[in-house]
């Protein structure tokens, strides 16, 4: 079973425009997104960065431009982004920005996050944790002042059953936090994205009133945060990794280019960025029951012809994990 997680950035600058693009076919990037997806050929992805509509439809409408086996169970549940709170959470005197909102987000639902599977879902046993307030989590770095309604999750973190083959449930502890930039001095988003990640530490070793999953699980999504490099607060993603629970399986990509400055292994970054550079920021952590027999980020060598396809459809590559089922 492969299982992965990507971010295409299939979000816009307005409600619904994503899908109209999808709809036309027009866009190289979307186009080359999902060609992305079906040289992956994952049985499950966690898909980040991808708008959230009411019915479904920019995820069925881009579903559909993946070629090869189909993936007939879609899964969309409404993130953090964009909902409004009624205060000016940055302080500016102005109110309805999207600063102003549970999480950043210039519309209800903008770069949300989304499970495509060819295996059965099991609907019924989700759980969805994006209503968890912030000042609930134990040892959070909230600032002062942050408001007692503020919700942890950017876009969300869910639990999300597959139906294996023998009967048996694989759950997906997913989530997509926030980057920690785009703020003060106060640090709001680094603490944000630090204890998005910490929330997973608090819930699997039973510091939350929230029963612990069962396990096999695998914890996936765009955490957002570098271990070692870049502007976060590190040490809830080293614990993270260390956690007994997990396995870090490591994927590597092929085109391991040095950042002059970075500590981390380059082999290990899933996306570039202009000013910033290559940093690992999403991660596929299965739990210690589980099997990997390979793993790795689609990240190929510069003179691959597919390279230009990923580079066209997002700064994110693709990480994947391929485990050995019980």
């Amino acid at each position: 079973m492969r299982l992965a997680t990507y971010n295409a950035e299939l979000t816009a600058q307005g409600p619904g425009l994503a899908l109209q693009a999808l709809m036309r076919g027009s866009d190289p990037s979307q186009l080359a997104a999902a060609q992305v997806l079906t040289t992956l050929n994952a049985d499950v992805i966690l898909l980040t960065g991808i708008d959230f509509d009411l019915r479904g439809q920019t995820l069925a409408s881009f579903a559909a431009k993946i070629t090869g086996p189909p993936y007939p169970y879609l899964l969309a549940l409404r993130p953090n982004t964009g909902v409004a709170t009624g205060l000016d959470l940055d302080g500016n005197g102005r109110f309805g920005e999207p600063r102003d909102a549970m999480a950043y987000g210039r519309f209800a639902g903008q770069a949300g996050m989304a499970v495509l599977s060819r295996l059965p879902i099991d609907t019924a046993q989700i759980r969805d944790f994006s209503g968890f307030l912030w000042q609930d989590l134990p040892h959070n770095l909230a600032p002062v002042g942050t408001p007692a309604m503020q919700r942890l999750s950017t876009s969300g973190h869910y639990e999300v059953p597959i139906i294996l083959p023998d009967g048996h449930r694989l759950r997906l502890l997913a989530y997509y936090a926030t980057p920690p930039v785009f703020d003060g001095p106060e640090d709001r988003n680094g603490r944000r994205n630090h204890d998005e990640t910490a929330f997973w530490l608090r819930l699997l070793t039973g510091q939350l009133p929230i029963p612990p999953p069962e396990p096999p699980f695998a914890l996936l999504g765009q955490s957002n945060l570098d271990p070692v490099d870049g502007e976060g607060l590190p040490d809830a993603m080293q614990a993270l990794l260390r956690l007994p629970l997990l396995q870090d399986p490591e994927p590597r990509g092929q085109n391991a280019s040095p950042d002059m400055g970075h500590l981390g292994d380059s082999a290990l970054d899933t996306a570039l960025y202009p000013n910033t550079g290559g940093l690992r920021v999403e991660v596929v952590l299965p739990s210690r029951e589980l099997t990997v027999t390979a793993a790795g980020v689609m990240r190929p060598l510069p003179d691959d012809p597919f390279a230009a396809v990923l580079t066209q459809a997002s700064r994110h590559w693709p990480v994947w994990v391929d485990l050995m089922l019980p």
